[in-house]
């Protein structure tokens, strides 16, 4: 048993090291193990995240190049392992190759013992979660899947650019998939005290600049892609944001991917939706009373992601 916080990351591309260095810039945990396909890679991003041991304000004890038995005492495990996303590739044609590398991955951890919570950001992240959660077995509730949390930060950034207020201002959200079908929810959005619908009557901003912010939002990640070939900031501090709740118990209202029995109208699929996320993983899902159109978006989401989620199961029984 490790005296102090550990988090074992599998998966040390751009992703996971975003993530791990966000971890340790914000003293989320006093041990970190890597863990990668490739030892090398991971014993050489050990040796250059301890470099900054002696000037980061937030201290820690250990990171480490390790292998799965190291998740056994962890109190939570991070998933970022995959194939990158190529330019111009959505997310769901990744499904085939990245089912069987997360069966791999989801074998080794379910046998090392460990009994904590997942949090999954490999895409196509809706899927790959349902994958890891039916070959753990382990209670949906402690698989998180990051969903559309980074989606919901753009949302928030571009419609806070729209209307000159600072992001932390906006309240703004996508659900549904991480990708192209996810849905705006305009009419639980809030900026500044006032409702989307509000800044409509006065002028503000239209239906269809709206629209607009949604659509970039959405199509973020592949302006990104064609640039510099990945993302990994922006979702490296969204697993760090995750990741804190469940260790501090924050009990945050996030927009996580949670497997869903019913809520919504869906069930038995992995779909983003506001949730409590907490020491025990997924504490609560929250339905909101939305509009026909977003429950119908929603439920669309939902059904391509089940269709899609054949194709890996297919794979994975291969």
């Amino acid at each position: 048993m490790t005296n102090g916080r550990k988090i074992v990351l599998v998966g040390c591309g751009a992703v996971g090291t975003s993530f791990v260095y966000s971890a340790i810039n914000q003293g989320l945990a006093q041990h970190y193990v890597l863990i990668d396909v490739v030892k090398d890679f991971a014993e050489g991003n050990e040796m250059d995240l301890t470099d900054t041991h002696a000037v980061l304000p937030s201290p820690f004890a250990t990171i480490k190049a390790g292998d799965y038995e190291d998740c056994k005492d962890a109190d939570v495990v991070v998933i970022t392992a995959g194939r990158p996303q190529k330019p111009g590739e959505t997310r769901l044609q990744m499904v085939a190759d990245n089912a069987k590398i997360m069966k791999q991955v989801a074998t080794g951890i379910k046998n090392s013992g460990f009994t904590g919570i997942t949090v999954i950001a490999s895409n196509p992240v809706d899927i790959l979660t349902q994958v890891y959660q039916e070959v753990t077995g382990f209670d949906s509730s402690k698989v998180i899947s990051s969903g559309t949390t980074l989606d919901s930060s753009r949302l928030r950034k571009l419609l806070g650019a729209k209307l000159n207020v600072s992001p932390r201002s906006v309240k703004a959200y996508l659900i549904g998939e991480h990708g192209d079908s996810s849905v705006a929810i305009w009419s639980r959005s809030i900026v500044m005290g006032k409702t989307i619908a509000e800044y409509i009557e006065e002028g503000v901003v239209t239906e269809k600049e709206l629209a607009e912010v949604k659509d970039e939002a959405t199509h973020m990640a592949y302006k990104i892609i064609e640039k510099k070939r990945a993302t990994f900031y922006g979702i490296g501090a969204c697993l760090a944001k995750i990741v804190k709740s469940v260790l501090n118990d924050e009990k945050a209202s996030m927009m996580v991917g949670a497997y869903l029995t019913g809520q919504y109208g869906l069930e038995d699929v992995y779909v983003s939706v506001p949730c409590i996320v907490g020491a025990n993983g997924i504490e609560q899902i929250i339905e909101w009373n939305l509009s026909e159109d977003e429950v119908a978006g929603l439920r669309q989401s939902g059904a391509q992601l089940k269709e899609v989620y054949k194709t890996a199961k297919a794979a994975i029984n291969e």
